[in-house]
């Protein structure tokens, strides 16, 4: 089992920037690939990024130059770095694990969620 819980998100301006952390318990954060999906109101739950356990990284075109993935396993923490950030942005955001070596932009293939966290961005 892994548990996933994030964090960072909020209220921000167009613009602006947020950082959301993803913090995983459990078996070895190392041996996941993890990736971050959001959801609008709604709308089917969309892939935004993703970085395997190699750290190979993969973006939907529509943040590519925006956002930026990163993890660190010695805190078994995974991060989205969020700049330049546009209305249509707002979402509620999941990071999500998968055992998949490779690079997953799937939601089926991602055998663990966390929560969600709401990131607002006002015009």
């Amino acid at each position: 089992q892994v548990q996933l819980v994030e964090s960072g998100g909020g209220l921000v301006q167009a613009g602006g920037s947020l950082r959301l952390s993803c913090a995983a318990s459990g078996r070895s954060f190392r041996n996941y690939g993890m990736g971050w999906f959001r959801q609008a109101p709604g709308k089917e739950r969309e892939f935004v990024a993703t970085i395997s356990r190699y750290a190979a990284t993969d973006y939907a075109d529509f943040v590519k130059g925006r956002f930026t993935i990163s993890r660190d396993n010695a805190k078994n923490t995974m991060y989205l770095q969020m700049n330049n950030l546009k209305p249509e942005d707002t979402a509620v955001y999941y990071c999500g694990a998968t055992s998949a070596w490779y690079i997953v932009t799937v939601t089926s293939q991602y055998n663990y969620w966390g929560q969600g966290t709401q990131v607002t961005v006002s015009s």
